[in-house]
């Protein structure tokens, strides 16, 4: 998680909530729209009893995106499906870091529900751009996952319909941006160790920040900084619109925790840049709990354990989170 970073203003390293290396460039054409070809799967590789790798068109970024899926090792019926978002910086093209770290395959196994791994999108924000970018190339993620991608999911692996979103770190706050924008499409929502502004300046430092990590300009995401769509994504702004999901908050206090370490580098790595990290996204969620509170939205909050921004902790909380994931993509 906490690879090479750029060295930035001091308030992003304080709050930003990704690492990696700056994606390479790709060749676009900006002039010219996608075109009109349906989604559809170009290719399908069972690599295990429950594992699948789909590679699929989407025409409105017009390339290929590679995906994983998961599926119940006892197939009961029809099910529901759920979207994992990585973080920035983890998006390795070889599998998902959920799989890698987060130790999806095995926690899903025995639960009759669909898991698709998106295996792209470094500092995207999984939304739609409003301009290709000359570094990070297309970006239409929010069209490509709640629009050319259910249907497609739901006809190959028996969905019945009923979806929920989840998230770590940009993918945290991806999660619950998607979920705001898409009320009908999704029923149940959990992230983990996010941050959720995108109107101000503290919220576009932050997202401006992830992007210029990777060579990006933000501009080309939503726009200049008086532009709507900063707006449009924050949460806070937007929370009304989570009403009715089935919502789970997890956040630590950035403090030693139980998962620490203190035998390398990297183990220092995360016990100092992790731990502060946490604690920027300890009180953006905290805003968010509070704003839920506020609307009186029904939410599950885990909030304020001792833990650093690392992957252990997004491990345990799968299963804590589950409860609450399961019971909004019932039926």
């Amino acid at each position: 998680m906490f690879g090479v970073r750029p060295v930035l203003v001091v308030i992003a390293v304080l709050l930003t909530f990704v690492a990696g290396v700056p994606a390479a460039a790709q060749d676009i054409d900006t002039e010219n729209p996608a075109p009109s070809q349906p989604a559809r799967i170009e290719n399908r590789i069972d690599t295990g009893p429950t594992l699948t790798w789909l590679s699929v068109y989407s025409p409105s970024m017009d390339r290929t995106i590679e995906v994983q899926v998961l599926t119940p090792a006892e197939r009961k019926g029809t099910r529901p499906t759920l979207y994992m978002l990585s973080g920035s910086g983890e998006n390795e093209p070889s599998s998902s870091i959920w799989l890698r770290k987060g130790n999806a395959a095995e926690f899903f196994r025995d639960k009759n529900v669909n898991v698709v791994l998106p295996l792209a999108g470094p500092a995207s924000f999984y939304t739609d751009w409003e301009n290709d970018d000359p570094r990070l190339g297309r970006y239409r993620f929010e069209t490509f996952l709640t629009q050319e991608l259910p249907p497609l999911i739901d006809a190959e692996f028996e969905g019945n319909g009923n979806d929920g979103v989840a998230g770590l770190s940009m993918g945290a706050q991806s999660a619950m941006m998607l979920a705001a924008r898409n009320p009908d499409r999704y029923s149940a929502v959990a992230a983990y160790s996010g941050c959720f502004l995108s109107e101000g300046i503290l919220g576009q430092t932050l997202m401006r920040t992830i992007v210029a990590g990777y060579g990006g300009n933000a501009n080309n995401m939503l726009g200049g900084p008086l532009n709507a769509g900063w707006a449009a994504h924050d949460l806070l702004v937007n929370a009304e619109a989570l009403r009715g999901m089935s919502i789970y908050l997890f956040s630590a206090s950035g403090l030693p925790g139980p998962h620490e370490r203190y035998e390398t580098l990297e183990d220092l790595d995360t016990l100092v840049i992790g731990g502060a990290i946490e604690v920027g996204t300890d009180s953006c969620t905290r805003l968010l709990r509070d704003k839920l509170v506020e609307l009186n939205i029904p939410a599950t909050f885990d909030l304020g354990s001792p833990g650093t921004h690392s992957w252990p902790y997004w491990a345990d909380q799968l299963a804590k989170s589950w409860p609450t994931l399961a019971a909004g993509l019932e039926p």
